[in-house]
């Protein structure tokens, strides 16, 4: 009689690890979709304000420059203009400074996977 015990054991154990690697694997991917539809859906609404925003604003700027100007014209039109341009130029610096610091603040828009996976890492790792 043969027995084949040491054959057998590690059977089990390897499909179990099997089974719970796929099952981590389906997690994460389900959780990388998730948060994907979920980053997709917030850009488009952010694109969609910050264009009608933009247009909106751009309306006005030019309604108010168009006022400045005719309202100066009989005594210095030039300078009205030039003083427009400075104006719009301080604040053109203001909102790029502005925009390069958001977009390094910004956290890391898969943050929720990237954690789950380190713990994963740290269960699974001695």
């Amino acid at each position: 009689m043969e027995t084949r015990h040491a054959d057998d054991a590690p059977a089990p154990s390897i499909k179990k690890m099997g089974s719970a690697i796929a099952g981590l694997v389906q997690g994460h991917l389900e959780l990388i979709g998730i948060e994907f539809q979920e980053e997709r859906v917030r850009v488009f609404k952010l694109f969609l304000l910050a264009s009608v925003s933009l247009i909106l604003g751009l309306l006005i700027l030019v309604g108010l420059s168009a006022a400045i100007v005719i309202a100066f014209w009989d005594s210095n039109p030039i300078a009205a203009i030039l003083v427009l341009c400075a104006v719009y130029a301080i604040v053109l610096v203001i909102c790029i400074s502005r925009a390069i610091r958001l977009a390094k603040a910004s956290a890391s828009p898969f943050q929720a996977t990237v954690e789950e996976l380190a713990r994963n890492r740290e269960r699974l790792l001695p």
